[in-house]
Protein backbone atom coordinates (compact mmCIF):
# COMPACT_ATOMS: atom_id res chain seq x y z
CA UNK A 1 0.00 0.00 0.00
CA UNK A 2 1.59 3.33 -1.06
CA UNK A 3 1.41 6.08 1.55
CA UNK A 4 0.98 9.80 1.02
CA UNK A 5 4.16 11.74 2.45
CA UNK A 6 1.51 14.24 3.96
CA UNK A 7 -0.47 11.64 5.60
CA UNK A 8 -0.32 11.56 9.61
CA UNK A 9 0.66 8.71 11.79
CA UNK A 10 -2.29 8.08 12.68
CA UNK A 11 -3.98 8.25 9.47
CA UNK A 12 -1.75 5.78 8.34
CA UNK A 13 -2.40 3.28 11.46
CA UNK A 14 -6.32 3.54 10.34
CA UNK A 15 -5.50 2.93 6.52
CA UNK A 16 -3.21 -0.06 7.96
CA UNK A 17 -6.14 -1.11 10.39
CA UNK A 18 -8.72 -1.07 6.99
CA UNK A 19 -6.09 -3.08 4.97
CA UNK A 20 -5.76 -5.73 7.41
CA UNK A 21 -9.51 -6.56 7.97
CA UNK A 22 -10.70 -6.05 4.57
CA UNK A 23 -13.62 -8.35 3.46
CA UNK A 24 -13.27 -11.12 0.31
CA UNK A 25 -12.53 -8.69 -2.83
CA UNK A 26 -15.27 -8.60 -5.63
CA UNK A 27 -18.04 -6.32 -6.98
CA UNK A 28 -19.97 -4.33 -4.43
CA UNK A 29 -18.20 -5.78 -1.10
CA UNK A 30 -17.85 -3.19 1.32
CA UNK A 31 -14.68 -2.92 3.34
CA UNK A 32 -14.38 -3.45 7.05
CA UNK A 33 -13.32 0.12 7.09
CA UNK A 34 -12.98 3.28 4.76
CA UNK A 35 -9.96 3.92 3.73
CA UNK A 36 -9.00 7.57 4.10
CA UNK A 37 -9.65 9.68 0.62
CA UNK A 38 -5.86 10.12 -1.04
CA UNK A 39 -4.20 10.38 -4.31
CA UNK A 40 -1.30 7.86 -4.30
CA UNK A 41 1.63 8.35 -6.55
CA UNK A 42 3.27 5.48 -8.11
CA UNK A 43 5.08 7.85 -10.78
CA UNK A 44 6.47 11.06 -11.27
CA UNK A 45 4.59 11.37 -14.35
CA UNK A 46 1.25 11.66 -12.10
CA UNK A 47 2.38 15.15 -11.06
CA UNK A 48 1.67 16.47 -14.90
CA UNK A 49 -2.11 15.07 -14.63
CA UNK A 50 -3.38 15.40 -10.93
CA UNK A 51 -1.80 17.13 -8.13
CA UNK A 52 -1.78 14.59 -5.01
CA UNK A 53 -3.03 17.53 -2.41
CA UNK A 54 -6.25 17.73 -4.81
CA UNK A 55 -9.27 17.31 -2.90
CA UNK A 56 -11.83 14.34 -3.84
CA UNK A 57 -15.28 15.25 -3.60
CA UNK A 58 -18.74 14.09 -2.71
CA UNK A 59 -21.77 15.55 -4.88
CA UNK A 60 -24.32 12.96 -4.21
CA UNK A 61 -25.16 9.98 -2.20
CA UNK A 62 -27.83 7.47 -1.01
CA UNK A 63 -28.73 6.23 -4.64
CA UNK A 64 -28.28 2.69 -6.23
CA UNK A 65 -27.38 0.24 -4.08
CA UNK A 66 -26.89 -3.47 -3.79
CA UNK A 67 -29.55 -4.27 -6.95
CA UNK A 68 -28.57 -1.82 -9.60
CA UNK A 69 -25.96 0.80 -8.75
CA UNK A 70 -25.32 4.10 -10.04
CA UNK A 71 -22.88 4.44 -13.31
CA UNK A 72 -22.77 5.74 -16.45
CA UNK A 73 -22.17 10.01 -16.20
CA UNK A 74 -21.92 11.79 -19.45
CA UNK A 75 -21.25 15.26 -19.31
CA UNK A 76 -23.82 17.74 -21.75
CA UNK A 77 -21.40 20.49 -22.37
CA UNK A 78 -23.78 22.82 -23.86
CA UNK A 79 -26.69 23.10 -21.00
CA UNK A 80 -23.47 22.60 -18.83
CA UNK A 81 -24.52 19.53 -16.51
CA UNK A 82 -23.70 15.42 -16.42
CA UNK A 83 -26.52 12.80 -17.36
CA UNK A 84 -25.65 9.75 -14.70
CA UNK A 85 -27.77 6.43 -14.59
CA UNK A 86 -29.33 4.99 -10.83
CA UNK A 87 -30.23 1.50 -12.22
CA UNK A 88 -32.27 -0.41 -9.88
CA UNK A 89 -34.72 3.14 -9.85
CA UNK A 90 -34.88 2.81 -13.46
CA UNK A 91 -33.87 6.90 -13.14
CA UNK A 92 -31.56 9.20 -15.30
CA UNK A 93 -30.49 11.62 -12.81
CA UNK A 94 -29.01 15.14 -13.59
CA UNK A 95 -26.05 17.04 -11.86
CA UNK A 96 -25.80 20.63 -12.36
CA UNK A 97 -22.66 22.41 -10.63
CA UNK A 98 -24.30 24.68 -8.01
CA UNK A 99 -27.69 23.16 -8.08
CA UNK A 100 -27.34 19.61 -6.92
CA UNK A 101 -29.14 16.67 -8.52
CA UNK A 102 -32.39 16.10 -10.01
CA UNK A 103 -34.42 13.25 -11.48
CA UNK A 104 -33.70 13.63 -15.23
CA UNK A 105 -35.41 11.03 -16.18
CA UNK A 106 -37.80 8.45 -15.24
CA UNK A 107 -38.58 4.76 -16.31
CA UNK A 108 -35.24 4.14 -18.15
CA UNK A 109 -35.25 0.49 -18.33
CA UNK A 110 -32.45 0.62 -15.91
CA UNK A 111 -29.90 1.75 -18.21
CA UNK A 112 -26.52 1.38 -17.49
CA UNK A 113 -23.86 2.94 -19.66
CA UNK A 114 -24.89 6.17 -21.76
CA UNK A 115 -22.71 8.42 -24.29
CA UNK A 116 -23.62 10.57 -26.73
CA UNK A 117 -23.16 10.20 -30.97
CA UNK A 118 -21.42 12.18 -33.38
CA UNK A 119 -25.02 13.93 -33.94
CA UNK A 120 -25.52 14.27 -29.95
CA UNK A 121 -28.07 12.05 -29.22
CA UNK A 122 -28.05 10.12 -26.10
CA UNK A 123 -27.31 6.52 -26.45
CA UNK A 124 -27.93 4.04 -23.32
CA UNK A 125 -27.32 0.35 -22.61
CA UNK A 126 -30.78 -0.87 -21.18
CA UNK A 127 -30.82 -3.79 -19.06
CA UNK A 128 -34.86 -4.79 -18.35
CA UNK A 129 -35.25 -4.40 -22.71
CA UNK A 130 -31.37 -5.75 -23.10
CA UNK A 131 -30.89 -3.11 -26.32
CA UNK A 132 -29.12 -0.57 -26.54
CA UNK A 133 -31.07 2.30 -27.80
CA UNK A 134 -30.76 5.70 -29.16
CA UNK A 135 -32.95 8.66 -27.99
CA UNK A 136 -33.64 10.88 -30.65
CA UNK A 137 -34.11 14.67 -30.33
CA UNK A 138 -38.13 14.47 -30.68
CA UNK A 139 -37.72 12.27 -27.98
CA UNK A 140 -38.55 8.87 -29.91
CA UNK A 141 -36.87 5.65 -29.76
CA UNK A 142 -34.50 4.01 -31.95
CA UNK A 143 -33.01 -0.04 -31.19
CA UNK A 144 -29.60 0.02 -32.17
CA UNK A 145 -29.40 -3.75 -31.01
CA UNK A 146 -31.37 -6.28 -29.46
CA UNK A 147 -30.29 -9.31 -30.76
CA UNK A 148 -27.44 -11.39 -32.68
CA UNK A 149 -28.43 -14.02 -34.83
CA UNK A 150 -31.91 -14.49 -33.47
CA UNK A 151 -30.87 -14.63 -30.18
CA UNK A 152 -31.60 -11.80 -27.55
CA UNK A 153 -28.67 -9.61 -26.02
CA UNK A 154 -27.78 -10.33 -22.56
CA UNK A 155 -27.75 -6.95 -20.10
CA UNK A 156 -25.66 -4.60 -22.44
CA UNK A 157 -23.49 -2.63 -20.32
CA UNK A 158 -21.46 0.49 -21.70
CA UNK A 159 -21.36 2.01 -25.24
CA UNK A 160 -18.70 4.24 -26.94
CA UNK A 161 -18.89 5.97 -30.56
CA UNK A 162 -16.19 6.31 -32.91
CA UNK A 163 -15.46 9.21 -34.86
CA UNK A 164 -16.75 7.60 -37.83
CA UNK A 165 -20.16 7.01 -36.28
CA UNK A 166 -19.72 3.41 -35.78
CA UNK A 167 -20.93 2.10 -31.95
CA UNK A 168 -18.81 -0.61 -29.81
CA UNK A 169 -20.67 -1.80 -26.84
CA UNK A 170 -20.06 -4.78 -24.45
CA UNK A 171 -22.53 -7.42 -23.77
CA UNK A 172 -22.33 -9.27 -20.43
CA UNK A 173 -24.44 -11.67 -18.61
CA UNK A 174 -25.27 -9.79 -14.93
CA UNK A 175 -28.68 -10.33 -14.53
CA UNK A 176 -29.50 -12.81 -11.13
CA UNK A 177 -31.80 -14.96 -13.21
CA UNK A 178 -30.39 -18.29 -14.72
CA UNK A 179 -29.78 -18.35 -18.55
CA UNK A 180 -32.78 -20.02 -20.74
CA UNK A 181 -31.86 -22.42 -23.72
CA UNK A 182 -32.75 -19.55 -25.70
CA UNK A 183 -30.23 -17.07 -24.58
CA UNK A 184 -26.54 -16.27 -26.21
CA UNK A 185 -23.84 -19.08 -24.61
CA UNK A 186 -21.20 -16.06 -24.81
CA UNK A 187 -20.53 -12.78 -23.35
CA UNK A 188 -19.56 -10.58 -26.14
CA UNK A 189 -18.19 -7.64 -27.72
CA UNK A 190 -20.02 -5.59 -30.40
CA UNK A 191 -19.41 -3.29 -33.23
CA UNK A 192 -22.76 -1.62 -34.96
CA UNK A 193 -21.93 0.39 -38.26
CA UNK A 194 -23.00 4.16 -38.40
CA UNK A 195 -26.24 3.24 -40.64
CA UNK A 196 -27.08 0.47 -38.19
CA UNK A 197 -27.09 -1.63 -41.05
CA UNK A 198 -24.66 -4.21 -39.62
CA UNK A 199 -23.66 -5.74 -36.17
CA UNK A 200 -20.46 -7.68 -35.63
CA UNK A 201 -19.25 -10.07 -33.28
CA UNK A 202 -15.68 -8.45 -32.57
CA UNK A 203 -14.65 -10.57 -29.37
CA UNK A 204 -16.66 -13.81 -27.32
CA UNK A 205 -13.72 -14.94 -24.80
CA UNK A 206 -14.44 -12.15 -21.97
CA UNK A 207 -16.06 -13.54 -18.66
CA UNK A 208 -17.34 -10.62 -17.95
CA UNK A 209 -17.19 -7.77 -20.65
CA UNK A 210 -17.76 -4.32 -18.96
CA UNK A 211 -16.46 -0.66 -19.47
CA UNK A 212 -14.61 -0.04 -22.85
CA UNK A 213 -12.90 2.80 -24.61
CA UNK A 214 -11.02 4.07 -27.23
CA UNK A 215 -7.49 5.71 -27.75
CA UNK A 216 -7.44 9.30 -28.98
CA UNK A 217 -6.30 7.84 -32.34
CA UNK A 218 -8.91 5.18 -32.03
CA UNK A 219 -6.41 3.08 -33.25
CA UNK A 220 -7.04 0.98 -29.64
CA UNK A 221 -9.93 -0.61 -27.79
CA UNK A 222 -9.63 -1.30 -24.66
CA UNK A 223 -11.91 -3.69 -22.80
CA UNK A 224 -12.00 -4.31 -19.14
CA UNK A 225 -13.12 -8.19 -18.05
CA UNK A 226 -14.37 -7.46 -14.97
CA UNK A 227 -14.03 -11.07 -13.20
CA UNK A 228 -10.30 -11.49 -14.63
CA UNK A 229 -9.27 -8.09 -13.03
CA UNK A 230 -7.80 -6.93 -16.07
CA UNK A 231 -7.85 -4.54 -18.80
CA UNK A 232 -7.45 -6.13 -22.65
CA UNK A 233 -6.08 -4.18 -25.63
CA UNK A 234 -6.58 -4.38 -28.88
CA UNK A 235 -5.49 -2.75 -32.45
CA UNK A 236 -8.22 -1.76 -34.69
CA UNK A 237 -8.21 -2.45 -37.87
CA UNK A 238 -8.76 -0.57 -40.64
CA UNK A 239 -12.62 -1.93 -41.33
CA UNK A 240 -13.23 -1.09 -37.59
CA UNK A 241 -12.55 -4.55 -36.62
CA UNK A 242 -10.87 -6.23 -33.94
CA UNK A 243 -6.43 -7.06 -35.10
CA UNK A 244 -6.64 -10.83 -33.11
CA UNK A 245 -3.08 -10.98 -32.80
CA UNK A 246 -2.65 -7.90 -31.20
CA UNK A 247 -5.16 -9.12 -28.15
CA UNK A 248 -2.98 -8.04 -24.65
CA UNK A 249 -3.73 -7.37 -21.32
CA UNK A 250 -3.08 -4.15 -21.02
CA UNK A 251 -3.13 -3.88 -17.38
CA UNK A 252 -3.88 -6.29 -14.36
CA UNK A 253 -5.98 -3.88 -11.79
CA UNK A 254 -6.19 -6.98 -9.21
CA UNK A 255 -5.18 -6.31 -5.22
CA UNK A 256 -6.26 -7.05 -2.02
CA UNK A 257 -9.06 -4.12 -2.05
CA UNK A 258 -12.35 -4.56 -3.25
CA UNK A 259 -12.96 -3.25 -6.51
CA UNK A 260 -12.98 -4.31 -9.98
CA UNK A 261 -12.48 -2.76 -13.99
CA UNK A 262 -15.95 -1.51 -14.57
CA UNK A 263 -16.16 1.60 -16.63
CA UNK A 264 -12.57 3.14 -18.18
CA UNK A 265 -12.28 6.56 -19.80
CA UNK A 266 -9.00 7.88 -21.71
CA UNK A 267 -7.94 11.75 -21.79
CA UNK A 268 -6.41 13.42 -24.81
CA UNK A 269 -3.02 12.18 -23.81
CA UNK A 270 -3.45 8.99 -24.01
CA UNK A 271 -3.69 7.91 -20.09
CA UNK A 272 -6.74 5.30 -19.03
CA UNK A 273 -8.28 5.82 -16.16
CA UNK A 274 -10.39 3.01 -14.56
CA UNK A 275 -11.48 1.71 -11.89
CA UNK A 276 -9.50 -0.93 -9.85
CA UNK A 277 -8.74 -2.59 -6.42
CA UNK A 278 -8.98 0.23 -4.23
CA UNK A 279 -9.76 3.45 -6.54
CA UNK A 280 -9.56 4.52 -9.64
CA UNK A 281 -6.24 3.76 -11.51
CA UNK A 282 -4.61 6.68 -13.77
CA UNK A 283 -2.14 4.52 -15.94
CA UNK A 284 -0.07 5.91 -19.07
CA UNK A 285 -0.60 4.76 -22.93
CA UNK A 286 1.69 1.68 -22.04
CA UNK A 287 -0.10 0.14 -19.08
CA UNK A 288 2.16 1.75 -16.86
CA UNK A 289 0.48 2.30 -13.50
CA UNK A 290 1.24 6.08 -12.34
CA UNK A 291 -1.05 6.84 -9.58
CA UNK A 292 -4.09 5.62 -7.85
CA UNK A 293 -7.59 7.56 -6.48
CA UNK A 294 -8.67 6.35 -3.44
CA UNK A 295 -12.23 7.84 -2.52
CA UNK A 296 -13.10 5.25 0.48
CA UNK A 297 -15.67 3.37 -1.59
CA UNK A 298 -15.82 -0.24 -1.80
CA UNK A 299 -15.94 -0.14 -5.70
CA UNK A 300 -15.99 2.22 -9.00
CA UNK A 301 -18.80 1.51 -11.29
CA UNK A 302 -17.89 3.77 -13.64
CA UNK A 303 -16.12 7.30 -14.48
CA UNK A 304 -16.45 10.54 -17.44
CA UNK A 305 -15.08 13.35 -18.14
CA UNK A 306 -16.83 17.17 -17.90
CA UNK A 307 -16.74 20.36 -16.65
CA UNK A 308 -16.46 23.84 -19.59
CA UNK A 309 -12.44 22.24 -20.54
CA UNK A 310 -13.55 18.62 -19.76
CA UNK A 311 -10.75 18.39 -16.56
CA UNK A 312 -13.32 17.16 -14.23
CA UNK A 313 -13.56 13.76 -13.25
CA UNK A 314 -16.51 12.28 -12.41
CA UNK A 315 -17.17 8.99 -10.97
CA UNK A 316 -19.68 6.78 -9.83
CA UNK A 317 -19.54 4.17 -6.80
CA UNK A 318 -22.47 1.78 -6.11
CA UNK A 319 -24.58 4.60 -4.21
CA UNK A 320 -22.92 7.72 -4.99
CA UNK A 321 -21.40 10.86 -7.37
CA UNK A 322 -18.03 11.83 -6.79
CA UNK A 323 -15.82 14.22 -8.67
CA UNK A 324 -11.96 15.14 -8.75
CA UNK A 325 -10.17 17.60 -10.78
CA UNK A 326 -7.37 17.03 -13.27
CA UNK A 327 -4.40 18.89 -15.01
CA UNK A 328 -5.43 16.90 -18.61
CA UNK A 329 -8.63 17.14 -20.58
CA UNK A 330 -10.45 14.35 -21.14
CA UNK A 331 -11.73 12.88 -24.61
CA UNK A 332 -14.82 15.15 -25.17
CA UNK A 333 -17.95 13.47 -25.67
CA UNK A 334 -19.65 13.34 -28.44
CA UNK A 335 -16.30 12.37 -29.89
CA UNK A 336 -15.45 15.25 -33.16
CA UNK A 337 -16.64 14.04 -36.50
CA UNK A 338 -14.17 11.92 -38.77
CA UNK A 339 -13.13 14.52 -41.80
Amino acid sequence: MTIHPNISRRQMLAMSAAAGGLATTGIGRAWAQQPVKRIDQFDPALEKIISTAEPINSIADGMGGPLGPVEGPVWWKEGGYLLFSDIHASKRMKYTPGQGVTVFQEKTNQANGLTRDLQGRLLACEHETRRVIRQELDGSITVIANSFQGRRLNRPNDVVVKSDGSIYFTDPWTSPDIQQQWDMTFMGVYRVTPDLGTMTLLVDDFLLPNGLALSPDESVLYVNDSRRRHIRAFDLAPNGTLAKQTDRVFADLGGPESGVPDGMKVDTLGNVYCGGAGGIYILDPKGKKLGRIVHGQPATTNIGFGGSDWKTLFFTTRTMLGSVNLKVAGIPVPVAKKA
